[in-house]
């Protein structure tokens, strides 16, 4: 798969099969990550992959309700922005984290896996970043939820590039 058919073929998925993403091809996934663009070199990305009791200790801590959201991935990996504390180097670190996760993501499809890209709430709440082992120095980009497609999501309306565009004189 190319990577513009990545790009358009790439959906956000809830329904997944039951088998963990291998560790061989988690690892392929964080290595294109290594590669997205981030000012001065920082590489801030940083990927926690959630084993059974971690998920377990999450799972108490945010309730049912979340529970059952978190239980519909067999795998569940954590990206995190380690930050600098220098507020320009911040913001670019965040958005070069986000650019990693959407590496991942496209990897992912490109190699037949459903993602979904989540921020659940309660990651925010002490308990829940003391459990996931997140410092103060780092801030939550994204839960990627990783698995084998198992339905096909349909595409969803995109704004008419006209809608996004300006060419500046």
């Amino acid at each position: 798969m190319d990577v513009e058919d990545a790009i358009r073929s790439r959906r956000t998925h809830k329904q997944y099969g039951r088998e963990p993403v291998g560790e061989a091809t988690l690892r392929e996934l964080f290595d294109l990550a290594r590669y997205a663009p981030n000012h001065h070199l920082t590489q801030p990305w940083r990927f926690r992959v959630l084993g059974p009791e971690t998920r377990r200790r999450v799972e108490e801590l945010a309730g049912e309700k979340e529970a059952a959201k978190l239980r519909r991935a067999p795998t569940l990996v954590l990206a995190t922005a380690a930050l600098s504390g220098d507020p320009v180097t911040d913001e670019e670190d965040l958005h070069a984290t986000a650019a990693a996760v959407y590496a991942v993501l496209l990897g992912a499809t490109s190699r037949g896996l459903a993602s979904y890209w989540r921020t659940p709430g309660c990651f925010r709440e002490p308990p829940v970043r003391n459990a996931l082992g997140v410092g103060e120095g780092e801030q939550i980009v994204a839960l990627i939820h990783l698995g084998a497609r198992i339905s096909e999501p349909p595409a969803k309306e995109r704004a008419p590039l006209e809608d996004v565009l300006t060419v500046l004189p």
